[in-house]
């Protein structure tokens, strides 16, 4: 697949990493020549500096004959102009475009992206990724990382474990037996610092961050066994009255759980636009890192802090302060993954990565086979793949125990008919089946391959 990628920011060179590991041709544009040069210096990828929105940079790029293009510069006007080039003059066949401002994403203005208006296919909103993504740690706290799939019956749990454990040292294998009943599985394990999928004879040790697959029903009870309670916060502090920290509170204002939220914004234009646009939450004007300010937002008596400033180590010291002064959760927004290695000596409990997010929803959009979900775990480690099963494919009419997967894959669940069951080596695979498999970041092309449908199917 020939793909240009326009932006060579950190969501660009992400998916232009991803790409070009998987061995599509991948020319990168971004008028930073910087940029550029990291791309070309660091990836299997064609660089070329220019603005993206000109039709002979396009040409120089390869246009005329790509598969795709994903226009990922800081620019929302760029980008959709990019588009509109790419399809009115070279008439490339699938267009992605990163849109931030909230006037542009508003639904009644969705005809706006129509083919014979602005012609893009699919619009990624990372504010809006992000945002949903702090609403789901907020609501399950007791995980560093959660995700939802199979239409909210299934979920992806991060779950760092602590000394008390009570199942630690026991191979994976005896707890699926002393669980029997329950639809949960451990599908990857960091420790000391490295991901991998494990075996059934592996145990788990104080200290490790694993992840694991569960029927949303059985979820709770996935997290008690691992030492975890599942109380929702009463009370919730946002540091940050951006993009994603209004459209947080603004989803808590509306949820049914009635939390109550205040907001600290240290720009006063931003604190007057939230406040304005809020209802019931309190926001006042400060800085985050401010312990005065800290205090009379109540921060002693917060269950959760969420810090989303648009700078990570202001986001990492509120976190700390906040903790030190009382929060009972933190969660801290990070762009930069080389500083996730510092949550744990801080004591933060919880981070949310921008670029995973929005390489997630893009990745989404790109996958082979009738991919309906990908999900990217810490650093682009691994992959969650939620597909459907299509009777060519070369995992149809077979158990798992005979489907060839790589040894950084396992099967999370699969669906049935509608319903979720528990996957072990017997279950069989079939036509229209969904299969969630978590996957680590070599091992997706063959999966993919695995995912694929024969050419008789067409």
């Amino acid at each position: 697949m020939k793909v240009i990628i326009c932006g060579a920011g950190q969501v660009g060179w992400q998916i232009a990493r991803h790409l070009a590991g998987e061995k599509n041709d991948v020319t990168v544009v971004d008028s930073n020549p910087d940029l550029v040069r990291r791309a070309t210096d660091t990836l299997d990828v064609q660089g070329l500096t220019g603005f993206a929105s000109y039709p002979d940079v396009l040409e120089r790029a390869g246009a005329r004959d790509a598969d795709m293009i994903i226009a990922a510069t800081f620019s929302d006007e760029v980008n959709m102009v990019t588009c509109q080039v790419a399809h009115s003059v070279f008439a490339v066949p699938r267009k992605i475009a990163r849109l931030r401002a909230r006037s542009y994403l508003d639904a009644i203005y969705s005809d706006l992206y129509r083919r014979d208006h602005l012609p893009i296919d699919v619009v990624i909103s990372p504010e809006e990724e992000v945002a949903q993504a702090a609403l789901a740690r907020i609501r399950s706290p007791a995980t560093f990382d959660t995700e939802d799939f199979l239409s909210g019956d299934a979920k992806l749990l991060g779950i760092q474990l602590d000394a008390d454990c009570p199942v630690l040292e026991t191979p994976l294998k005896q707890l699926s037996e002393l669980f029997s009943t329950l639809r949960a599985i451990v599908v990857g394990i960091r420790r000391a610092g490295s991901l991998f999928v494990p075996e059934p004879g592996d145990q788990l040790f104080a200290g490790d961050q694993i992840y694991v697959f569960s029927h949303t029903v059985d979820a709770g009870r996935a997290l008690e066994i691992f030492g975890k309670t599942a109380r929702l916060p009463e009370r919730v502090l946002i540091v940050g009255g951006g993009n994603v920290g209004l459209t947080v509170a603004r989803a808590l204002e509306a949820g049914p759980e009635r939390m109550r939220v205040r907001v600290i914004e240290k720009s006063r234009a931003r604190a007057e636009v939230a406040a304005d646009a809020l209802e019931r939450t309190i926001v006042l004007h400060g800085d985050g890192l401010d312990a005065e300010i800290l205090r009379e937002a109540g921060v002693d008596r917060v269950d959760a802090v969420l810090c989303v400033t648009d700078d990570d180590k202001t986001n990492l010291l509120a976190s700390v302060r906040a903790k030190t002064a009382g929060a009972t959760l933190s969660i801290a927004l990070i762009n930069d993954p080389t500083l996730v290695t510092l949550m744990q000596p801080l004591g933060i409990d919880a981070y949310i990565n921008p670029r995973a997010t929005t390489v997630s929803s893009i990745l989404r959009h790109i996958r082979h086979g009738r991919v309906r979900g990908v999900y990217s775990v810490g650093d682009s480690e691994a992959e969650v793949i939620e597909a459907q099963v299509l009777s060519t494919s070369a995992i149809a009419g077979r158990q798992i125990r005979d489907i060839d997967f790589p040894e950084g894959v396992l099967v999370g669940a699969v669906q049935k008919g509608g319903k979720v069951v528990r996957a072990s080596g017997s279950t069989r695979i079939d036509e229209g089946d969904v299969i969630v498999l978590f996957v680590l970041a070599a091992d997706v092309p063959a999966v993919e391959t695995l995912l694929q449908v024969s050419i008789d199917f067409f």
